[in-house]
């Protein structure tokens, strides 16, 4: 593919009128003077009828052959006579010039002049005079508009087309680091106006990628270095509990100890692998997570969290209300969703209070009767890592990453997950804007 030509766009201008302007001036000046030449030619025919015209009346008025040929001889016509008896009145051209224009007559009079042969000829010299004439004033009026047409364009072309000089600054303003400057055409429906609109849109949306993708990296670098922290605490237990159980071995006296130990190194191991996995969803997450949409039955997954939380928290109420509601999304994922929402809930409580799950016919709410978030942290505690100031720190996932990936997966589904107050004074984590398949009364037993 060829590079744009870069030519001065004032010199093609320029050049392009000039030659527009020359090639109406020369077919005008062929057109001008073909219809001189047309136009004198009648005249010359005009001026040679009225001398044979004249002619045959001195003829008839038996006006000698001299006189008669003086009296009709006139500026540039002039002509002889060839009388009955084979002699010439006036001397006849031997050398024939194409350009003159000859006319013959046959003379009707007395006898002496009757059937006279008069032979006309206008001389061509004074029409190829004024022929030359017009022709080279048209060629200095030509070169005289020219000239001037050209100045008048250099500084016409530089005026008309400083809306690019504008765009030119701007653009390099916005290369040296500039930022916020725009052309903001007064009319946007010409030529230059939509090209200063479209520069103008540009810019924005260069801009704006631009403070987007530093506040991705800026995320980014913050979430690196929480992540590495995150992760620093179970490896240096995990360090920790190695080292401690590498010198326990040898002494027997010692097996609580040992056992100790080797529970802490089991959680830490544990707390780190879950961090680790939470980071991979993060990234799936982020890289686009691939959804299935298959039809999934919402009642069935939070009954099914009510059974696991009946195990892991006896001390915990569930109740599991709403409609029979199906929807169309990745089961897997949904569970997950509800399973860090139920783990969340669990975890604000201290393992006692009421967990309630309400079946939508877009999805579902988990309440719970925990000390609730606070108005400003609702939306907060969505992000990566987040950490709040007080117990409800707990609010975040055993991870502080639980809540932002069923976030990713609720809006990978097309819906949205938000926290608001529960009626209890809790927390409610509200799904929604799932894709419904079938919907039907509500249960009537809590689970």
């Amino acid at each position: 593919m060829s590079g744009l030509r870069t030519t001065s766009l004032y010199r093609r201008v320029t050049v392009t009128a000039l030659v527009v302007l020359v090639a109406v001036l020369v077919v005008v000046g062929i057109v001008v003077d073909a219809v001189f030449r047309a136009q004198a030619e009648q005249d010359v025919n005009r001026v040679l009828a009225g001398r044979v015209q004249l002619a045959q009346q001195l003829a008839r008025q038996n006006v000698s052959p001299p006189n008669l040929l003086r009296r009709v001889e006139t500026n540039g016509v002039h002509g002889w006579i060839a009388l009955p008896d084979g002699t010439f009145v006036g001397e006849p051209d031997q050398i024939p010039d194409t350009r003159l224009k000859q006319v013959k007559a046959t003379l009707t009079g007395p006898a002496r002049i009757n059937g006279a042969k008069l032979t006309l000829i206008a001389d061509g010299s004074v029409v190829a005079g004024a022929e030359q004439r017009l022709r080279n004033l048209l060629l200095f009026t030509g070169l005289a508009a020219v000239v001037a047409t050209a100045l008048a364009l250099l500084a016409g072309v530089r005026l008309a087309l400083s809306p690019l000089d504008a765009m030119t600054r701007l653009a390099r303003s916005i290369v040296s680091g500039g930022r916020g400057g725009r052309l903001a055409p007064a009319r946007t429906n010409t030529e230059l106006g939509r090209t200063a609109a479209a520069f103008d849109a540009a810019l924005d949306a260069l801009e704006g990628a631009e403070q987007a993708a530093r506040s991705s990296e800026e995320r980014t670098r913050r979430f690196v270095a929480d992540a590495a922290h995150e992760l620093r605490t179970p490896i240096t237990g995990v360090q920790a509990a190695a080292e401690a159980l590498l010198q326990q071995q040898s002494n027997t006296d010692t097996v609580d100890t040992v056992e100790q130990l080797q529970l802490l190194l089991a959680r830490e191991a544990r707390r780190a692998g879950k961090l680790v996995s939470d980071l991979l969803e993060l990234a799936r997450i982020d890289a686009g997570a691939e959804i299935a949409r298959e039809p999934v039955p919402l009642l069935a997954l939070a009954r099914s969290q009510a059974d696991r939380v009946a195990l892991l928290a006896p001390a915990v109420t569930v109740e599991v209300t709403g409609v029979d509601a199906t929807v169309l999304g990745d089961a897997d994922r949904l569970t997950q969703v509800l399973s860090n929402l139920v783990d969340n809930a669990l975890q604000a409580m201290g393992g006692d209070g009421t967990l309630t799950v309400s079946v939508a016919p877009d999805g579902f709410t988990v309440s719970d009767t925990g000390p609730g978030v606070a108005e400003k942290d609702r939306e907060r505690i969505f992000d990566r890592l987040v950490r709040l100031d007080d117990a409800r720190d707990r609010r975040a996932g055993g991870s502080g990453l639980g809540l932002a990936i069923s976030r990713g997966f609720v809006r990978a589904h097309g819906g949205e997950l938000r926290c608001v107050e529960a009626p209890g004074g809790g927390a409610a984590f509200v799904l929604s804007g799932l894709t419904p398949v079938q919907t039907s009364k509500p249960p009537k037993r809590p689970a």
